[in-house]
């Protein structure tokens, strides 16, 4: 039989960014929330759901700053669902995608505290989407691959030439989280598997009225990267599906602004 439990903690995905891209559960769980866990990537616009009466804590995590720590949070959820506030852990995009969502889970169970979830879009969608462009497509990509450019101390990361020629084998778009800093790491290996003219699209603050997005090759990434100053958080989506967004043309010889 499964195991009873007497707490419950929710665990929203914001989104990613953009509050009218907010699910209509994730806005009934945010209203109904006496306590809600904020990351560092979620829109206040989004805080507009809140109860009045709701006490609003930001526990930002952030690649390359100062973050709050993971088990500070953990047992901080612990501690207000077992003192019988309705926790929310609010997090950007969605919860299950690199959002540590799968340890928290872990962490509460193992605590006796039951967890729903409440999925949001992730900006790995939304940011090809608003350029026009879809993921997966019958003639150009089988599937998607979502993967993280940054790699746990220790461990040593994704093998980007195997994914690489995986990718190319079976036609998938790669669809990379945090991988700006690592560029210099990623782009070899990708190049070792997969051609320099292969479309590349950037896009930084998905869904943002602050979005900028770059199209690009393969080839031509890095360079790109520097000229233009795009920074985290963005996505790199690595794919012919690329060649669906608006502004590309035929065979781009340079990296263009999409509209």
């Amino acid at each position: 039989m499964p195991p009873h439990f007497a707490y419950r903690c929710t665990l929203v995905g914001a989104g990613p960014g953009d509050p009218e891209l907010l699910t209509l559960k994730a806005v009934k769980a945010i209203a109904s929330a006496t306590l809600l866990l904020v990351d560092d990537l979620v829109n206040d616009a989004v805080l507009a759901h809140a109860s009045p009466n709701a006490r609003i804590v930001h526990v930002g995590k952030r690649g390359g700053c100062q973050s709050t720590p993971q088990a500070f949070i953990d047992k901080l959820m612990i501690t207000a669902v077992h003192a019988g506030e309705q926790v929310v852990r609010l997090k950007g995009g969605d919860p299950f995608i690199f959002g540590r969502g799968g340890e928290e889970v872990e962490h509460l169970r193992a605590a006796g505290i039951d967890v729903e979830v409440v999925n949001g879009i992730t900006s790995g969608l939304a940011g090809l989407s608003s350029l026009g462009a879809p993921l997966t497509h019958r003639e150009h990509a089988h599937g998607v691959v979502f993967v993280t450019g940054h790699a746990k101390p220790g461990d040593s990361g994704t093998d980007w030439p195997q994914l690489a020629a995986t990718a190319r084998q079976s036609k998938l778009t790669l669809v990379i989280y945090m991988g700006v800093s690592s560029l210099e790491h990623i782009c070899p290996g990708l190049l070792s598997g997969l051609p320099a003219q292969t479309p590349v699209a950037v896009v930084q603050n998905a869904s943002l009225p602050t979005q900028r997005e770059v199209l690009t090759t393969l080839g031509e990434l890095g360079s790109t990267m520097a000229r233009e100053g795009l920074q985290s958080p963005s996505i790199i989506v690595v794919g012919d599906v690329v060649q669906g967004a608006r502004a590309w043309t035929a065979q781009p010889q340079t990296a263009q602004k999409a509209a």
